[in-house]
């Protein structure tokens, strides 16, 4: 099984930093989606997908990842760039 784990990055529509600090485990895709025949909806049988973990700090995750034998690839969230600008700016 192979997974992978992140931090949940800001939504950029909300203004809010509720769950970022999370980091989540997720595992990778077994097999492709393909289209249902009745429905046209995309599916598959790997039900891996579905699980989705949440700790709270890297080190739970990845103590979990090697405790289950999961092999992980660990995504670092982007450092936060602030960009400072003035109201008065909008109408330069």
């Amino acid at each position: 099984m192979a997974a992978r784990i992140y931090q949940r990055p800001k939504n950029a529509m909300q203004s809010g930093r509720a769950l970022t600090d999370l980091w989540v485990l997720e595992f990778e895709p077994a097999e492709a989606k393909k289209p249902d025949p009745l429905t046209g909806w995309a599916g598959s049988g790997d039900t891996q997908q579905q699980v989705v973990l949440k700790f709270p700090d890297l080190e739970a995750a990845k103590a979990y990842a090697e405790k289950y034998g999961i092999t992980v690839r660990i995504e670092q969230t982007p450092p936060r760039r602030l960009k400072i600008q003035a109201y008065a700016d909008n109408f330069r």
